[in-house]
């Protein structure tokens, strides 16, 4: 793999570093699909400022209720266009009483009254839903999931915060400034037992920690693309979220086409694929030839090795993985993986899973078939399940013999679940080590509690080889090293009628007098203050990991029950980070509280007398009072809004940080009134100082470079520094004034 360190020329289908003769930067940059695309969703007067409208958009049962309420608030009267909600998350959480099919009745209802499209419980994770019924090329499709991604599909699909949907929902725009985009160029074709997740992770070690790609479009073109199937593209494609980029889109071909017949709709079908000269901001050349069995060791997909280096070298490897995992769960509970290492220098795995977007398609689960047929997982403590992806893959599975295969070789086979992509389905025992072809292996996502003692780990691996496993176990082998298997892969028969029998499509017949279905754990959203001239805002948690992921600020798991609950989920904040952050907010919370009942703290009293000594006169009774955090760069993975509103539930103000992790979560940070500071000098902050920030609107509004702030410790010590809020559109400003999205949408 060659990452290259400038930008480069496709000519002809050939990347080379110089221009074509009378071509220039300018006009080659609009020769990418992704311009092409872009060019035809944005509504505005300029590419370098785009404002899209979306073909369609698309939920899960932990982010629609939010997104509707934030919408119906903003005076939404009916889906403007396509709104798939799916019910993959929740379907199987048993915490919470009725709570989880209280908000499918909801998402019904909302279909009904607003013209939506309902997929029922266990018919089909989210993007293979999409994939099957909505995607098409040239399109683009917005969703609340951070794996929205149909690239190999033709369509440019973006995972963001539900801030963002609900904007699409009341007829306003996504903005960003045009992105950068970057060629992903193939060749060869991969080796037997290769499979995507063995390029997924091979791409995303190569670029997450370096930045690569990030905030950019990934776009997959070269020969080798003719050499993959569509379902191994889509499993390469939905795992691109692990590296940081914005979206991707790839070049559509006969394979492409054929799909698109496959699912009875031609029409979406079209040629894309880049001009005689295109010009890309990076390039990544990768000869798939040359990929091997992966391994994505705990707790990042980026942590990835060779099944084969990881077998050849196993107390170096897993001693240096566990000693990171160690430092990321600072001392909560200690992982052991040096100890599944067997006397005889195996590695021996306790769980093996394969499931939804990325590991439940079709192809993959015949694979496993495949390599597991006529064999046995054994009786011992090794167990192995499978969940399809959709209902229409787990007919065909069951028509083929691929369930019977698995089931008879000891596995078990599930329904179609995101669970143990989140941390919701088969949580393995404490101490336990599961190999899983899903998208994340970040701490908790296989469901244990740090914070209790409780600790497992995840590897991610390819479907193949965690068959491989499986039939060998329990015991670490890769696809690659097995030579009496042939993969059949059945032809696929697709049958639309398993969801026209089950599925709701109300798209474009809303029937405005049907009522919401509300269960009691559905709350609207608290009201929130518009930002003051000046802000008081004291720092109650401050995190030094290099990323704090979204899974930290908000976890999953047991919480999902609770996303319709924005007071009762926020009790979850940081929960497994700093289970001191939420009285800490809350405790700031009451000292605002009782400032707008006109009385000054005694706390804040002495904060505003040390701030007198540098000529300040802070007018308490316009001066809102918040919490903030500090974390060098929070915001990695999952899309989810919760991560910057359950903050802002509690009273939270700003964040400061030294780079935000992805765009998802600064937009969550705004579209929710929560101040996305930038710090050069963190020495400057701690936790427990105030933050005194004179001016902020007036900065804001007038989109000042710098803002003035001053830290005032504990012991009365004060310290100047100055913050910046980066690029922002002028509707992002107002947001931010206005207190929040629902707040803006009210006052314009």
């Amino acid at each position: 793999m060659k990452l290259h360190d400038t930008g480069v020329y496709l000519v002809n289908g050939v990347p080379q570093t110089s221009a074509p003769a009378g071509v220039t930067e300018a006009d080659a940059k609009k020769g990418t699909i992704a311009y092409g695309i872009l060019k035809a969703h944005n509504t505005g007067d300029s590419m370098q400022d785009l404002r899209m409208k979306f073909d369609s958009m698309t939920s899960h049962d932990i982010t629609y209720v939010g997104i509707i309420q934030t919408a119906r608030a903003s005076g939404m009267t009916e889906f403007p266009l396509p709104y798939v909600m799916t019910n993959c998350h929740n379907s199987l959480c048993a915490v919470g009483g009725t709570i989880n099919e209280d908000d499918h009745q909801f998402a019904l209802s909302a279909a009904h009254k607003y013209g939506g499209i309902y997929v029922p419980p266990n018919m089909a994770v989210i993007h293979s839903y999409n994939r099957e019924m909505m995607s098409g090329c040239g399109r683009m499709i917005l969703g609340s999931d951070s794996h929205t991604r149909y690239g190999a599909l033709g369509t440019m699909a973006v995972g963001e915060g539900g801030g963002e949907l609900a904007k699409q929902l009341v007829g306003r725009t996504y903005d960003m400034s045009y992105p950068g985009v970057v060629a992903i160029y193939l060749t060869g074709k991969p080796a037997p037992g290769v499979g995507p997740h063995d390029v997924a992770l091979a791409l995303v070690a190569a670029t997450y920690a370096n930045g690569y790609v990030k905030n950019k479009v990934m776009e997959f073109v070269g020969p080798g693309v003719a050499n993959l199937s569509a379902d191994y593209r889509n499993g390469i494609d939905v795992m691109t979220t692990e590296t940081t980029c914005w979206s991707s889109i790839w070049q559509t071909d006969d394979v492409t086409k054929e799909y698109f017949v496959q699912h009875g709709r031609p029409e979406a079908y079209k040629e894309l694929k880049p001009a005689d000269a295109a010009y890309y901001d990076g390039c990544i050349e990768l000869d798939l030839s040359t990929v091997e069995c992966m391994i994505a060791l705990p707790m990042h997909p980026s942590y990835a090795y060779p099944i084969r280096e990881l077998k050849a070298n196993a107390k170096e490897i897993l001693q240096a993985a566990q000693d990171q995992a160690n430092r990321q769960l600072g001392g909560k509970v200690e992982m052991d993986l040096v100890g599944k290492i067997c006397d005889d220098g195996r590695i021996y795995v306790d769980q093996g899973v394969v499931a939804g977007c990325s590991g439940g398609t079709y192809e993959n689960i015949c694979a496993v078939a495949d390599i597991i047929k006529g064999k046995s997982c054994g009786n011992g403590e090794f167990k192995f399940s499978v969940y399809p992806d959709s209902m229409p893959t787990y007919l065909e599975l069951v028509k083929n013999g691929a369930v019977a295969d698995i089931v008879s070789a000891g596995g078990i086979f599930r329904e179609c679940f995101c669970g143990p992509c989140f941390g919701a389905g088969d949580t393995p025992a404490n101490g336990e080590f599961s190999i899983r072809h899903t998208t994340r292996n970040f701490p908790n996502r296989e469901g244990s509690k740090p914070g209790e003692g409780q600790i497992s780990a995840v590897a991610l691996m390819d479907a193949r080889s965690i068959a491989a496993t499986a039939a060998n176990g329990g015991y670490l082998t890769a696809a690659s090293e097995l030579t009496d298997v042939e993969y059949t892969v059945p032809d696929y028969h697709f049958e639309q009628g398993v969801y026209d029998k089950r599925v709701y499509n109300g798209w474009g017949h809303p029937e405005p007098d049907y009522a919401l279905k509300f269960g009691p754990n559905i709350k609207d959203w608290p009201e929130q203050p518009a930002l003051t001239d000046d802000l008081l805002v004291k720092i109650v948690s401050y995190i030094t990991d290099p990323v704090t992921t979204t899974d930290e600020l908000i976890p999953s798991g047991e919480t999902s029950s609770f996303r319709s609950n924005p007071l009762r989920l926020a009790e979850f904040t940081l929960s497994r980070k700093d289970p001191a952050y939420v009285p800490n907010a809350k405790a700031v919370k009451a000292l605002d509280e009782q400032r707008k009942a006109g009385e000054l703290p005694a706390e804040v009293a002495r904060v505003y007398d040390d701030l007198k000594k540098l000529g300040y006169a802070p007018d308490a009774a316009n001066t809102n009072i918040g919490s903030a955090i500090f974390a060098n760069k929070p915001g990695d993975g999952s899309a989810r809004e919760q991560a910057a509103s359950c903050q802002r539930v509690l009273g939270g103000a700003a964040n400061f940080a030294c780079e935000y992790a992805t765009k998802r979560y600064r937009s969550n940070c705004i579209n929710w009134g929560m101040l996305p500071f930038l710090v050069e000098n963190p020495g400057a902050l701690d936790n427990g100082d105030y933050v005194y920030l004179p001016g902020v609107r007036k900065a804001l509004l007038e989109a000042a470079d710098e803002l003035d702030a001053v830290a005032v410790k504990p012991d009365g010590g004060l310290v100047k520094f100055t913050v910046k809020l980066g690029a922002m559109t002028d509707a992002e400003r107002r947001i931010l004034a206005d207190g929040c999205l629902i707040n803006y949408y009210k006052n314009n």
